[in-house]
């Protein structure tokens, strides 16, 4: 898909990105639990706007865009030959279309120096399992949960595992 491009994200844009992020995640979770689910983080969103200004903050923040409009965004940090894609989300109606496939190629190509790529899921996504393992080559080397936690989260401070996704996280790793 050529007419995908990464744009930085502007602060003007911020607030939509933001809501256009938890739209997308939302819709994953409301469309695998229904609106009973339990998995929010606060007032009903999946992730937190504490969580996406965060990463914004502390990140490289881009938007998606194809044919010159916003259809999505990605977060990544990077630390030499490390990266972390700590978010990438598009518009439901923009889902199996090759969207997110062809951004994850333009952010690999942003970093060519990066040689190990990680993220990590929640175990109900199929979805992003998919997407990361069969469409973005990356593998599953780690399942958190309440057996095995984070190691760079033994507090549960960034994700509580046990109240959210009590039935655990997938890291992936991608190595170039």
């Amino acid at each position: 898909m050529n007419n995908i491009k990464l744009v930085p994200l502007e602060d003007s844009d911020r607030e939509q990105f933001i809501l256009d992020n938890q739209e997308a995640f939302n819709y994953g979770a409301l469309k695998e639990f229904g609106r009973r689910d339990d998995h929010f983080e606060e007032d009903e969103q999946i992730i937190s706007r504490e969580t996406i200004e965060k990463s914004i903050d502390s990140g490289e923040a881009y938007r998606i865009m194809l044919d010159g409009r916003p259809v999505g965004g990605v977060i990544i940090s990077v630390e030499g030959e490390k990266g972390d894609l700590d978010i990438l989300f598009t518009s439901p109606k923009e889902h199996s279309k090759g969207v997110g496939y062809a951004a994850w190629c333009e952010v690999e190509k942003l970093h060519p120096e990066v040689k190990v790529w990680e993220t990590v899921t929640p175990y109900f996504e199929q979805r992003n399992i998919h997407f990361y393992v069969n469409r973005c080559g990356f593998h599953i080397v780690e399942f958190y949960n309440k057996y095995h936690p984070d190691p760079n989260d033994p507090d549960g401070k960034h994700m509580d595992l046990d109240d959210q996704f009590p039935d655990g996280m997938f890291r992936f790793e991608k190595r170039l």
